[in-house]
């Protein structure tokens, strides 16, 4: 499907539409990652994934009191 380009403010974008966005799951204030293909000339749009300090604090927390559980249990 083809789409134009807008302006928004001082940048440019395009729509997804709304198919497009039910497919992937997407909805308004998601963030997504944007790749670009120069070879091909193509944009590949994904939903990324966004993880908060706290919960990047609570698993270095978590390995570092469990590190001998878990190394064992790496080797079984």
């Amino acid at each position: 499907m083809a789409q134009k380009i807008i302006r928004i403010g001082s940048s440019i974008g395009i729509t997804i539409p709304r198919k497009s966005a039910d497919e992937l799951g997407l909805v308004v204030g998601d963030s997504v990652e944007c790749s670009v293909n120069k070879e091909n000339k193509s944009i590949l749009i994904e939903p990324s994934v966004l993880v908060d300090t706290e919960t990047i604090e609570w698993a270095r927390t978590f390995i570092e009191r469990y590190r001998p559980a878990l190394k064992a249990l790496a080797k079984k």
